[in-house]
């Protein structure tokens, strides 16, 4: 559904003038897509009884979990009111999207507490309720995402400014936890169409794409084996 014309004026907030670029919401859309469509295979993945190798797995779903939550949590907080104060005649899908989040809080939420019992003591009985929160997020974000894309995406880049897309970027990066910078970035790098060399290039100065390189990278190819239950270099 696209964003309806202003009433009081007939013209649509997407006549005016593009303020800024809010493709990097797409990217991290794409993060989320790829990061919890793998994670059933990832559960499903660890051996009953393999303690250490659900250590790692629930690790990194506590991280995109606590990364989606954040992502919701900066929206709900700055973005919303923006666009209900800016493009009022869009209302009706700034609500939408306010339900959207709560029936995927509730999705995060029943993964958060599924967690903890699996992590302790593997086996299909505890992985049940994880892989059904995890079903529930995936049918949330099928719905979420793309509506999201095609009516706030734009909206967001005629009437928000350069430092207001600015601080959503800030605002994710400072939600990372220490010590999983390198795991972040490739997993944003992964779920690239291209794997990530475009958005190297526009988002990383070369001095940075080179640490990446020499040191990030090599790092989340060990996370990644430990995920997947493979030796690690």
């Amino acid at each position: 559904m696209s964003a309806t014309p202003l009433p009081s004026s007939g013209a649509s907030p997407l006549d005016g003038p593009r303020t800024c670029d809010a493709s990097g919401m797409i990217d991290i859309h794409r993060l989320f897509r790829h990061s919890f469509d793998e994670a059933p295979s990832l559960v499903q993945g660890v051996r009953d009884g393999d303690t250490a190798h659900a250590d790692a797995v629930a690790g990194h779903l506590g991280l995109i979990s606590s990364s989606l939550h954040s992502h919701h949590e900066g929206e709900d907080a700055k973005l919303w009111p923006a666009l209900d104060e800016r493009a009022p005649s869009c209302a009706v899908h700034i609500e939408r999207m306010r339900e959207q989040h709560a029936a995927m809080l509730v999705q995060l939420n029943a993964l958060d507490a599924a967690v903890p019992a699996w992590r302790a003591a593997p086996s299909a009985a505890t992985a049940a309720p994880v892989l059904t929160a995890l079903d529930g997020i995936q049918a949330a974000l099928t719905v979420h995402l793309p509506d999201e894309e095609g009516t706030v995406v734009p909206l967001m880049e005629h009437v928000l400014t350069k430092d207001e897309v600015e601080w959503f970027a800030k605002h994710g990066r400072s939600s990372t936890p220490k010590g999983q910078t390198w795991n972040m970035l490739g997993g944003i790098l992964d779920a690239q169409p291209d794997g990530g060399d475009a958005w190297l290039k526009k988002n990383m100065p070369g001095p940075v794409a080179l640490v990446w390189r020499w040191r990030g990278k090599p790092s989340y190819a060990r996370y990644r084996a430990t995920l997947e239950g493979r030796p690690t270099s």
